[in-house]
């Protein structure tokens, strides 16, 4: 097949991937997020980088979703204990790990074709570079992706659905609403972390 169907495929996986998640934070009021963890990946593409001294997928997606779910857990922390608006915490998480992340690759990665450029602005036309039985990797990792956030949507529908629409209903019933959060805001890390590999 041509290399424009494997680009328009794995482009159509990642939005639709997206989407699916995307529904639950517009509903949250949190659609920033994406893009909080999609800042907030760098450092941990950097200190992955730093620690293993390889530029290899594996400890960088590591690395990046460590600090997608660090990301969180700062936004919560801000959000829950400092009292400060939701808007507002997701502005200090994303700006302060991004720029933490810039530091890192500026003082210790410069010699290293690891840059701010390279890591944000991927090149989905490249993805034809590396297969796996004729078909592109990042089509695989992306379906394999896809697959497991239908799995969790469908399982976790009620769980979900609750806790977004009411979550005072949710507390009293006995969900557990901080799991649901993590929950979710760990599959838009791992998502993130997997699209932004094959699409920067």
């Amino acid at each position: 097949m041509s290399d424009a169907f494997w680009i328009i495929l794995t482009g159509s996986l990642v939005a639709m991937t997206s989407g699916l998640l995307g529904c639950y934070l517009v509903l949250r009021k949190m659609s920033m997020v994406g893009d909080a963890i999609s800042h907030a990946v760098l450092p941990g593409i950097a200190v992955a980088f730093l620690l293993s001294g390889s530029r290899s997928s594996v400890p960088m997606l590591i690395g990046a979703a460590a600090f997608g779910m660090l990301c969180t857990w700062m936004i919560e922390v801000f959000t829950k204990k400092a009292r400060v608006q939701e808007d507002a915490s997701i502005g200090i998480s994303f700006t302060w790990l991004f720029a933490i992340g810039v530091i890192l690759i500026t003082f210790f990665a410069d010699q290293v074709d690891l840059d701010q450029e390279c890591v944000l602005y991927g090149e989905i036309a490249f993805i034809g570079f590396e297969t796996w039985l004729g078909v592109p990797v990042a089509v695989w990792t992306l379906g394999g992706l896809f697959l497991a956030i239908i799995a969790f949507l469908y399982f976790g529908y009620k769980g979900l659905y609750i806790t977004t629409f009411d979550p005072e209903y949710a507390a009293t019933l006995g969900i557990s609403v901080a799991t649901w959060h993590y929950l979710l805001m760990g599959a838009v890390s791992v998502t993130t972390v997997f699209t932004f590999e094959s699409v920067g």
